[in-house]
């Protein structure tokens, strides 16, 4: 799948807009387009790493490095709780803990 192609299917799966993207990285509505279906996107790094903050994954996985979808968004996720606070890591890995208790699979 294509850079613009994953923008566009994660963008929409999360129910965002394209102003609503936009809004999030700071961009204009006509560049979220323009990447979406412009071949070859030319974003800057820090463009594609608001992008990928946004739509919860990795900029590996936007840009097509070996990634799964699932492995993207446990990185991103991962990236997101290293930046909270200590009793708030704590809390959600006791969560974790609960939770992995209770299912079955």
């Amino acid at each position: 799948m294509k850079f613009g192609q994953k923008i566009k299917e994660l963008r929409t799966k999360k129910g965002l807009t394209l102003e609503q993207l936009a809004q999030a990285t700071g961009s204009s509505k006509s560049y979220i387009w323009e990447l979406e279906n412009k071949n070859p996107p030319r974003p800057s790094a820090e463009k594609l790493a608001e992008i990928a903050k946004a739509l919860e994954v990795t900029t590996d996985y936007l840009i097509g490095r070996d990634q799964t979808l699932q492995e993207a968004e446990d990185i991103a996720f991962f990236r997101d709780y290293s930046g909270l606070p200590e009793p708030t890591r704590r809390k959600i890995r006791d969560m974790a803990k609960i939770l992995g208790k209770s299912d079955p699979e």
